[in-house]
């Protein structure tokens, strides 16, 4: 049976992509210690010798208070890790590296392809770019497949997020909810979409060497989120635009293509977003601080 190896396994898409890849008939193990612990990670790389590697860690939150350990997780820890592999002797079939739409910042293309400039507007974006850049210098040495997954969401992510918090208002039926800018739009994928498509990808030799943008291909306005979410629940609280949460440098659009994405894993029908609202408004154990 072959081992895939997890890096923030524990985290909200971690969950996930357990299920996914056990489903699929694979052994899977997570990575125990820190992403800047360098002969932690060698040590426990050398001794699971995983066939294949998809490493999830990092800062999931768009908006972080510790700059500096956004860069030393994203680009250090991720060196890290491929140095690890390289140097305990692993030779995997497939290390997938998760990225972000958002380094293609506030792009006039509509809809963004992979080829579509980066033009990253937050710390975070930068720092997931630096880390694109750092990782191609290891593409002579291991089989990396980069992905930039748009916004997704699913049951159990934290209320940190934006549609967490939307859902939560509605499903506790809160008489105020307080959003920034209602007028940008978002493409919004199901985490179970995304997990599978990262499985799909670990698996085609097409995918190595590549990357790829991963997400729906539909764009929605938070308005339209929230028409969605009142008819689903029959509540209607009042909606305030808070000037706290209106980011200056805030994307107005961003919408990916799936069209390389399929041609490497074959077309795959998106989730509908108002299933994917469906069902965490009636999952019983709500929204998680992961």
């Amino acid at each position: 049976m072959a081992t895939a190896f997890i890096t923030g396994i524990q985290g909200f898409t971690g969950l996930y992509l357990v299920d996914e890849l056990r489903a699929a008939g694979y052994a899977v193990a997570g990575l125990a210690c820190d992403l800047l612990d360098r002969s932690g990670i060698v040590n426990e790389v050398a001794q699971i010798q995983p066939e294949l590697v998809i490493h999830l860690a990092g800062v999931a939150h768009v908006v972080q208070g510790d700059v500096e350990a956004m860069y030393r997780t994203h680009v250090i820890g991720t060196r890290n890790l491929l140095e690890a592999l390289v140097s305990s002797g692993c030779q995997p079939k497939s290390v997938l590296l998760v990225s972000s739409g958002h380094i293609y910042g506030n792009a006039t293309a509509d809809p963004i392809v992979e080829e579509t400039p980066a033009a990253p507007t937050s710390d975070y974006a930068v720092s997931k770019l630096a880390m694109e850049y750092m990782a191609r210098l290891w593409l002579d040495r291991l089989p990396i497949t980069l992905v930039r997954p748009f916004n997704y969401t699913g049951v159990g992510q934290s209320v940190h997020f934006l549609l967490p918090k939307m859902v939560h208002c509605f499903k506790n039926r809160l008489p105020v909810l307080e959003l920034g800018n209602l007028d940008v739009v978002r493409d919004f994928s199901d985490v179970r979409s995304v997990v599978r498509s990262y499985r799909l990808l670990l698996e085609s030799e097409r995918a190595i060497g590549e990357d790829f943008i991963v997400c729906s291909g539909q764009g929605y306005s938070l308005t339209a989120v929230i028409q969605m979410l009142r008819d689903l629940s029959g509540h209607d609280p009042e909606i305030r635009v808070n000037p706290a949460y209106v980011r200056s440098n805030d994307m107005r659009r961003l919408v990916g293509c799936r069209a390389k994405l399929d041609r490497a894993i074959g077309s795959m029908a998106a989730m509908p977003l108002i299933d994917t609202l469906r069902w965490m408004l009636e999952d019983s154990q709500g929204t998680q601080a992961i």
